[in-house]
């Protein structure tokens, strides 16, 4: 039982890391987006 509660909470440890990795991703991808578009002087 505990051998399963630990892989569990190391399974969920992963996922925590790789949600967090891609938000940064994103973060970054949408701020590199927004300085190198022209802005709309509309």
């Amino acid at each position: 039982m505990f051998k399963k509660l630990l892989f569990l909470v190391g399974v969920v440890g992963v996922a925590a890391l790789v949600a967090k990795k891609v938000k940064a991703s994103n973060d970054e991808r949408a701020l590199w987006h927004e300085a190198t578009t022209a802005p709309d002087l509309r």
